[in-house]
């Protein structure tokens, strides 16, 4: 776009860094991406084919905005570590720091809690510190990944050797808006254990934006982290009972409500995650929340509000499939949607599959249909064995796409999100919207 160039030429130029990324996940790509488009040059490792064969192909295979149209123009390249060590001047580390599925967020909260999966990264900071080591080269590392509170000083620092110059920079970014997020941040969050290595970062990020670079140790860096994400979800959870309670009083409208919250900020802080709906998804929301919760019964919380943050979305959906297996009166269900947010492939947290399995689970059978995942094998038509009967659609995505959705005649549709319009023969109820 206009404005990219303009903000490319704006910060390009300035100081041009080598700059590494030990891992071109989805979180580690567009921000490479991102890095290189500001006019520094990027070198990567992965050992996975998949991303060999992304950057070989230059095909992305899920929605990320500007992505693609950087990717087709990216001289990024797979290298080794060895290359990697040798042609950095700085290295980003985004690798994986997995939860178990089951506390994904699309299935039932199992009554066990865990730590997230620290092995992927550990592994890979030891392999690129083995090799600064081999080069007896210093190097600023930083690392991205999400952890807990004290996981570095703990678990990772002492395996590293001297030449490893560790950080840690967590995003605050959001699958299928990474590279925005990442080159337009509200800030940027730096734990630093290194005063030189800080030095450094801080000036290649005012290569990036101007962001306020906010400096704190790791342990604070860490629990900002996670503790952001979690005040999303608490947010979600909050307006999805005012939704609720919408739906059950009279002359009542969450929206009409949440509208005038929206309004508070001085108080309230800002209108985002303010509107009633589905529970919170993604790769961190939930998985974050569930990591908490374990962690405040290791400390031994008089309370663990992250837990209860996590019952009410699960509560919350049950809910809803009440409603469906009311309101459904036998007819076949059609959930829409299967992407854990909006104009997105990625299903990972999605709180319409939770609902699918929920569905499953009391052995009501239901279809699920994405555009965004299931279009490139065929149209709705194509898929559905109940097209052109009535059925109960609940809305679980909020794709504008389903506004001019095909709905058969007589059928019902369950909308949490208030956005489809009154269709001909159909009965809309829109959750949450009792005026």
């Amino acid at each position: 776009s206009r404005t990219n160039k303009k903000e490319n030429n704006r910060y390009s130029g300035e100081i041009i860094m080598n700059v590494g990324f030990m891992g071109l996940g989805k979180l580690g790509l567009p921000c490479a991406l991102a890095v290189e488009m500001r006019g520094h040059k990027v070198i990567g490792y992965d050992p996975s084919p998949s991303v060999k064969e992304i950057l070989d192909t230059k095909k992305l295979p899920y929605k990320e905005i500007w992505a693609q149209d950087y990717l087709d123009k990216s001289n990024i390249k797979i290298k080794s570590v060895k290359e990697l060590v040798e042609h950095s001047d700085i290295v980003f580390v985004p690798i994986q720091t997995p939860h178990g599925e089951k506390f994904e967020g699309t299935t039932r909260i199992p009554d066990d809690r865990e730590d997230f999966d620290y092995s992927y990264l550990i592994d890979g900071l030891t392999e690129l510190d083995y090799e600064l080591f081999q080069q007896k080269k210093e190097m600023t590392v930083i690392v991205i990944s999400t952890v807990l509170p004290g996981t570095i000083r703990r678990d990772i620092k002492p395996l590293l050797s001297e030449y490893t110059k560790l950080c840690y920079n967590p995003f605050f970014i959001a699958m299928g808006t990474t590279m925005e997020d990442f080159l337009r941040p509200e800030i940027i969050l730096f734990g630093v254990d290194d005063e030189e290595a800080a030095k450094k970062a801080k000036k290649f990020y005012r290569t990036i934006n101007h962001a306020p670079f906010y400096e704190t140790t790791i342990e604070n860096a860490e629990l900002i982290k996670v503790a952001y994400n979690t005040f999303i979800g608490t947010k979600i959870a909050y307006v999805n009972t005012l939704m609720e309670m919408c739906h059950h009083l009279p002359n009542t409208n969450v929206d009409e409500v949440m509208n005038a919250l929206k309004m508070c900020n001085k108080r309230i802080i800002s209108d985002k995650y303010l509107s009633g709906g589905m529970g919170d998804g993604g790769g961190c929301h939930p998985r974050d929340n569930i990591a908490l919760s374990w962690l405040s019964d290791e400390l031994g919380l008089r309370f663990n509000w992250f837990d209860n943050i996590m019952k009410q979305r699960e509560v919350q959906t049950e809910w809803l499939v009440d409603m469906i297996e009311k309101e459904s009166n036998g007819l076949p269900i059609t959930i829409l949607g299967k992407s854990f947010k909006p104009q997105t492939n990625i299903t990972t947290g999605s709180p319409s599959i939770l609902l699918f399995n929920i569905l499953r689970e009391r052995g009501l059978s239901a279809t699920m249909y994405d555009p965004y995942i299931d279009e490139p094998f065929g149209d709705w038509q194509d898929m559905s064995e109940y097209d052109g009967l009535p059925q109960c659609y609940f809305i679980g995505t909020k794709h504008e796409d389903f506004v001019n959705f095909p709905f058969d005649d007589e059928s019902i549709i369950i909308d949490p999100w208030r956005f489809i319009p009154d269709k001909e023969g159909c009965k809309v109820i829109r959750i949450g919207d009792n005026n």
